[in-house]
């Protein structure tokens, strides 16, 4: 099992000033780093996978879909600029050297329009993501599809929706992402979600309740990583931490509050807990 720790802990575009930090990740005994990739072109993706490589350490990367881009829109030109971001992410991640693309690669995060998704969206989801799932075919990339809850989006926000529309994706390179935070709001067994969805699971995000630090927390931990081993799950479990020192994580995720003692506590702390874990 890989443990991997997202850098929206620490910051929402990485930059040369944060090896530093790839280093001291390194050194608390993590397997691999999650970069946030929200524009393609938003950091040195080939100067990370250089550092990375120096290191021994894996990658991920995460990105959501900008203003103006949207798989499931009726607007032709959003839906051909979603196609295009997504490619360039691809793009980014074969530079990067990042093996997943993960997180809600359909619509804008907080979308809400006051009903659920009709058959229509699906629709366009399914061709839009086909198309990015074929560019992205022998790249070695795995794009990983996020259900979020109903407070940030409409259209995904459970595992048995995100399953039906990977089954009508029908690509190898194109699976869905378990995350606990949104599984802990949506779904009414964690373990149950993650039996039903099975295989078609390609990453997963480790987040506690509050966001702050797995284990310290009231997430049916258990349950959750049973189901995996159950499953056969053997990619990567990547903490997914955010905090109120980001004013613009914190106001995405509305955050206020000090939710722990400092970033290092979430890192060292959450590995100690995963790894504890995943060995009862």
């Amino acid at each position: 099992m890989k443990i991997g720790i997202n850098l929206l802990l620490w910051t929402a575009a990485a930059g040369e000033e944060h090896f530093a930090i790839v280093k001291q990740i390194k050194s608390w005994g993590y397997d691999g780093v999650e970069f946030p990739m929200f524009s393609p072109d938003c950091s040195p993706w080939s100067a990370f996978g250089t550092e990375l490589d120096s290191l021994g350490l894996g990658r991920t990367a995460v990105s959501v879909m900008p203003e103006g881009t949207s798989l499931i829109s009726d607007n032709a030109k959003e839906r051909s600029a979603a196609i295009d971001h997504l490619k360039a992410c691809i793009d980014s991640c074969v530079e990067l050297g990042a093996e997943i693309l993960c997180g809600p690669l359909y619509a804008p995060v907080g979308l809400l329009v006051g009903r659920a998704p009709d058959d229509d969206e699906k629709k366009r989801c399914a061709e839009g993501l086909r198309i990015v799932g074929e560019h992205a075919r022998g790249s070695g990339v795995v794009i990983a599809v996020e259900p979020l809850n109903r407070f940030e989006t409409y259209f995904l926000t459970c595992q048995a929706d995100t399953s039906e529309l990977i089954d009508a994706v029908a690509l190898d390179s194109v699976g869905q992402l378990y995350d606990t935070f949104h599984a802990n709001i949506e779904e009414k067994r964690m373990g149950e979600a993650i039996k039903s969805a099975g295989k078609r699971i390609r990453h997963v995000h480790i987040s506690a309740n509050d966001r702050a630090t797995p284990g310290e927390d009231h997430i049916e931990w258990r349950e959750t990583f049973a189901a995996l081993k159950h499953v056969g799950y053997n990619g990567w479990l990547t903490i997914e931490a955010f905090s109120a020192w980001l004013p613009e994580v914190a106001a995405a995720t509305c955050i206020w509050r000090k939710m722990a003692p400092s970033e290092e506590h979430v890192a060292r702390n959450g590995l100690a807990f995963i790894r504890e874990s995943w060995k009862a």
